[in-house]
């Protein structure tokens, strides 16, 4: 049958996918009906005659709605080749979501976007990432958006934005040391120990529907988790921004045009050239009033240092950077532990650890600790910074560990009580009996609450990393 576009040529396969613009799943599908004919029919074999459509928009069936616009839309059977879906056009299609959120109606990718499997052996035998199989499989992407609304049929959700994407050359450099780095852990034999939040725009997303599952990897006799080619949720968040909806305010760069290089030792460079300096001289050189002493200063300073006239910039808010400042004492230790946002007691007892908000939150954020401590003559000087994410370990057991006892002891019923001074008492996790995490209030105020499973109110509570162990983080040059 005529399909309606060039499978060679991807102007024509784009300009034909605009046609799905406005446009249901379930639309998209009653249209092929009047079209397909025979093929429809077969298709349908499986299913029953209307139970075709409605086998893609199951929840448990991720690919549902890209399978639906492959067979119903360009008329192809859906697969799971090493090609791209049009090879002879070099296009790979990709159908996925974005959501509303907030008051102001912020357009947000839903998810990362998987690209393809990572076989591990194949892997580490790769000359380069221009030869790469990822690179051949998803170098011209046709990114299908659709409009995710939670209580929705999945049928009934519209298709807004189409186009094809290729990463600009910026974004490719910072994506080509990524993959350098995700196949320098999979030939030491770390393939277990792949974090998304190793890198920026790229990641190697977990990819089974049983968290149990592992798979051998080259040079250790470690099972590791399947993992996916990715590109993060915020950089996904970024590109229909930038280049779908249009229109959004752009972030200032740190890079210059034409950059080459190590990224991260880039931004280390630039805030090391201030070292031994104190807020005060950072304040004068900088045009920034001490007077006034936001509570943010020390972060406001670390942007000044690498060129950015803003609180942010592109390249963080692409991979989900996020700036934290430490305060050293002139003791050498470290007042503050790092808060988490809060979470609802209901909402923890549902969870697995392996999806929770708090894993997910740590397997997939890089933090740039940006350093300072206070001398004997009580100002405050930089002392550098670093990039961290927490190892593997400390996640997967002392994290996790914390994380478990306080779902358990949440879904037994949290038992507390309040002293004579107001003060709330409790037996979630504290930092004495972890060595990474603990859990405590972190609400305006004690009538700040979420309600427990039970339906008593408590305090809003959120992990906590222990200061201590943030100290033990650092590198030496650093504390």
């Amino acid at each position: 049958m005529e399909k309606g576009y060039d499978e060679k040529d991807p102007l024509s396969i784009e300009r034909y996918a605009r046609k799905m613009l406005g446009k249901t799943f379930l639309e998209i599908w009653l249209d092929s009906e009047k079209e397909l004919g025979p093929l429809s029919q077969r298709l349908q074999e499986k299913t029953g005659t209307d139970g075709y459509v409605h086998s893609h928009a199951l929840k448990n069936y991720k690919g549902g709605m890209g399978n639906l616009v492959e067979e119903c839309f360009f008329h192809y059977a859906a697969n799971s080749d090493a090609e791209p879906d049009f090879p002879d056009a070099g296009v790979e299609l990709k159908v996925t979501p974005y959501r509303k959120v907030g008051k102001k109606q912020e357009l947000r990718a839903k998810e990362r976007l998987i690209l393809t499997m990572i076989d591990y052996f194949s892997l580490v035998k790769e000359e380069s990432f221009e030869k790469s199989h990822l690179w051949h499989k998803a170098h011209l992407l046709l990114l299908v958006w659709y409009l995710y609304t939670k209580g929705i049929d999945k049928l009934q959700y519209p298709v807004d934005y189409v186009g094809l994407f290729t990463p600009p050359a910026e974004d490719l450099e910072i994506i080509k040391e990524d993959y350098k780095k995700i196949v320098a852990k999979v030939r030491a034999g770390k393939a277990h120990e792949l974090s998304e939040a190793d890198t920026l725009y790229l990641g190697a997303a977990t990819k089974s529907s049983d968290s149990s599952v592992r798979r051998k990897q080259p040079n250790s006799p470690e099972m590791a988790k399947p993992r996916a080619f990715s590109f993060k949720n915020s950089y996904m968040t970024y590109v229909l921004n930038q280049y779908f909806v249009k229109g959004v305010p752009t972030y200032e760069r740190i890079l210059s045009d034409g950059f080459q290089g190590d990224f991260e030792k880039e931004v280390a460079g630039k805030i090391d050239r201030y070292r031994g300096y104190s807020t005060e001289k950072l304040c004068q050189i900088f045009h920034m009033d001490m007077e006034k002493k936001p509570k943010n200063l020390e972060s406001m300073l670390a942007f000044r240092m690498l060129g950015i006239k803003g609180n942010q910039a592109e390249e963080f808010v692409k991979a989900d950077i996020v700036v934290k400042t430490i305060r050293i004492e002139a003791n050498g230790t470290i007042k503050q532990s790092m808060s988490f946002p809060t979470f609802k007691f209901t909402d923890i007892i549902q969870e697995d650890w392996d999806d929770s908000d708090f894993a997910n939150y740590l397997r997939e954020t890089r933090f740039l600790f940006v350093v300072y401590h206070f001398a004997d003559d009580g100002k405050l000087y930089l002392k550098g910074c670093q990039f961290w994410n927490i190892p593997y370990e400390d996640l997967e057991v002392e994290a996790r560990s914390v994380w478990e006892k306080t779902k358990r002891i949440i879904q037994d019923g949290l038992q507390f009580y309040k002293d004579d001074k107001g003060r709330y008492h409790n037996n979630l996790p504290k930092m004495k009996d972890n060595r990474v995490a603990h859990v405590r209030p972190h609400g305006r105020d004690s009538g700040d609450t979420y309600p427990l499973p039970d339906g008593r109110a408590y305090p809003k509570q959120c992990f906590w990393l222990n200061n201590s162990y943030i100290l033990s983080q650092l590198k030496d040059g650093l504390k």
